[in-house]
């Protein structure tokens, strides 16, 4: 993900933009995009916040060069579009999209914008694990003062967080788990030998991440699973996957991974996505005590089933892709938009703009 040069500058004055968004229209919004780039047409769709998303009236669609969406829509009713703004972090559910092919369509994520609430719930999760608030919870209910003393209680200082995929979120992670004490150890795909290399040139929320890349004490870096392996093997009390979902990082825990990780019986927090993970493999995992435990906003499958045995395996807490959760998100995504509209509308370069070759 970088930023890169868009067309000559002409102006949005011949678009139309279409906003397909899980929020009511924007009045005062579309009347401001309208007010900085004088002649584009704004539309404005609600659809529910799913990648699976139910094709609007053609009518709908007709001209439309720009798109705000979330989930992909039909390309074939789509062919003058020239920008896509995702609402997400990631990408994968577009990249089977036929306009997701098309090297003169540019591609932006709304990467940074979720950071800073996907943060706080893998923290919040972790520290609600390692106190024990669900069984202190559960004592609350029976109405009588109760000390669990028997519970074994961890704080953080001198433990190790490992961030698999060091982007936006995981750099906040990173900078939530430092003011807790820990040492982070990050790992991204490509190296990142000096410290330009490190920095982060994504959209960040003022005051968060780890814009500099300052934070790890160590890095690592790899494609293949023996370099992932290695990056797991390093101790880590905490594992946070925080990667993009493509078809070298599917099921990039599995079996042989967990064995790995039983080595300090490390937590696994996954805000990614629920393919990461083999879901059988964390099963045994946890029944087999291999691991302290989970926190998972993302499944697989997704949603899980009634009944699944994820709900009911030892030591685990799972969320129904709720993370990214925050009256605060729309207008993050909002400001990226803004920006890229803009440079757009002038000839430069884009923010969070997707590498078509690794779909992150």
């Amino acid at each position: 993900m970088g930023s890169i040069a868009a067309s000559e500058p002409t102006g949005l004055k011949d678009d139309v933009l279409l906003v397909v968004v899980p929020f009511p229209e924007d009045e005062k919004w579309m009347a401001k995009l309208r007010a900085q780039h004088p002649g584009l047409e704004v539309r404005w769709a609600t659809q529910p916040p799913t990648f699976e998303i139910d094709p609007l009236p053609k009518e709908t669609y007709d001209g439309v060069t720009l798109l705000c969406a979330l989930g992909p829509h039909p390309a074939e009713m789509l062919q003058k579009v020239r920008f896509v703004q995702l609402l997400s972090a990631g990408a994968d559910k577009w990249v089977g999209s036929e306009l997701y092919k098309k090297p003169e369509v540019t591609f932006c994520t709304t990467n940074g914008a979720h950071a800073p609430q996907i943060a706080e719930w893998v923290i919040g999760t972790w520290l609600m694990m390692n106190h024990h608030f669900i069984e202190y919870a559960e004592e609350q209910k029976k109405a009588k003062t109760t000390r669990l003393l028997h519970l074994n209680v961890y704080d953080s200082p001198g433990l190790r967080m490992g961030v698999l995929g060091y982007g936006a979120i995981g750099r906040q992670c990173a900078r939530l788990a430092q003011a807790l004490g820990m040492e982070v150890y990050a790992y991204t795909r490509s190296e990142k030998p000096t410290p330009e290399s490190r920095k982060d040139d994504s959209y960040c929320v003022p005051g968060t991440g780890d814009p500099d890349g300052v934070i790890p004490t160590k890095w690592f870096h790899g494609a293949s699973r023996e370099a992932v392996n290695e990056f797991l093997a390093q101790d880590l009390d905490i594992l946070v996957l925080s990667l993009p979902l493509t078809e070298s990082t599917k099921y990039i825990l599995g079996r042989e991974q967990f064995d790995i990780l039983s080595k300090k019986k490390t937590f696994v927090s996954n805000i990614a996505r629920g393919e990461h993970i083999d879901t059988d493999a964390l099963l045994d995992a946890l029944r087999e005590g291999k691991i302290r435990g989970a926190a998972l906003d993302v499944t697989d499958p997704e949603p899980l089933p009634d009944n699944h045995p994820l709900f009911t395996a030892p030591n685990i807490f799972i969320t129904s892709h709720v993370s990214w959760q925050t009256p605060k998100l729309f207008p993050r995504i909002q400001d990226v938009a803004e920006r890229n509209l803009m440079s757009l509308s002038k000839g430069e370069p884009l923010i969070n703009v997707m590498n078509r070759e690794h779909h992150y």
